[in-house]
């Protein structure tokens, strides 16, 4: 009796759209654990943030008058192709710079996790 395997592979796509922000600047309910986070130990949130970004984790120690910050929002706008000016970027932060930040994180982590994944099946006859 011969035995017969067929593999299948299986594709699943995850695309995130350009041009907006995945997530709203109030959007907290959307992900929990970095809000947590940020409201527990806010230095600790940004640093995990810049080095998920692939910055140095210490770069938000050194945000005086929010320029790391701004520089952060601004070049995320430009690697993820999010529409925005750096009027705008100062503008949110001025107004929330936590949640600023809470959206970056969340941004970072959507945008990690999107892209393909590919899964194989193997069915013996």
């Amino acid at each position: 009796m011969a035995v017969h395997s067929q593999t299948t592979t299986i594709v699943t796509s995850q695309h995130v759209s350009s041009g907006t922000w995945t997530t709203g600047i109030c959007d907290c309910c959307s992900d929990m654990s970095t809000c947590c986070c940020a409201l527990c130990c806010f230095p600790c949130m940004q640093c995990q943030t810049v080095s998920q970004f692939g910055w140095c984790f210490c770069m938000p120690l050194l945000d005086c008058c929010m320029v790391v910050s701004c520089c952060l929002r601004q070049k995320m706008r430009e690697q993820y192709n999010i529409h925005g000016s750096c009027c705008d970027d100062v503008c949110t932060l001025c107004c929330c710079y936590p949640c600023a930040w809470c959206q970056m994180s969340r941004e970072i982590k959507i945008r990690a996790h999107s892209g393909s994944v590919v899964t194989q099946q193997i069915t013996h006859s």
